[in-house]
């Protein structure tokens, strides 16, 4: 059996990469931004926005420029969207990349993973 190759370019032409350059080329025609700026944003949620705020909300998706976050009561939702453009310019800071330019919350339906465990350790003590 024989293994395909690229008639285009010979294997001896072509140089490793390393995996997230090689990422970042395939999904920019996505619409979605560098593995490294994916990386922060949702990795470092809790220092980004402090960690009351990251309790009641998470990032969900990064496209086109458009970081959509959940949050747990639509409360949230409405006091956060105050502070959208803060937060787009604290991203950038963080990031050094200006590939957020907008941020979208929505309630989600069954809560966030944060609010979660925090309804499930206050099931198990009992009523506050």
């Amino acid at each position: 059996m024989s293994t395909w190759r690229d008639e285009r370019r010979p294997a001896t032409e072509i140089e490793p990469c390393k995996v997230g350059e090689y990422l970042d080329k395939t999904t920019r025609g996505m619409g979605v931004p560098k593995a490294g700026i994916l990386a922060v944003v949702f990795s470092k949620w809790p220092e980004l926005v402090g960690q009351e705020i990251a309790s009641h909300a998470e990032p969900r998706t990064l496209r086109d420029g458009v970081l959509t976050v959940v949050v747990d009561q639509p409360a949230w939702a409405a006091q956060l969207g105050y502070l959208a453009s803060d937060l787009v310019a604290k991203i950038a800071v963080f990031t050094g990349s200006s590939e957020v330019e907008k941020v979208e919350f929505r309630v989600a339906a069954g809560g966030i993973s944060g609010s979660r465990e925090k309804s499930s350790r206050r099931a198990a003590r009992g009523p506050d």
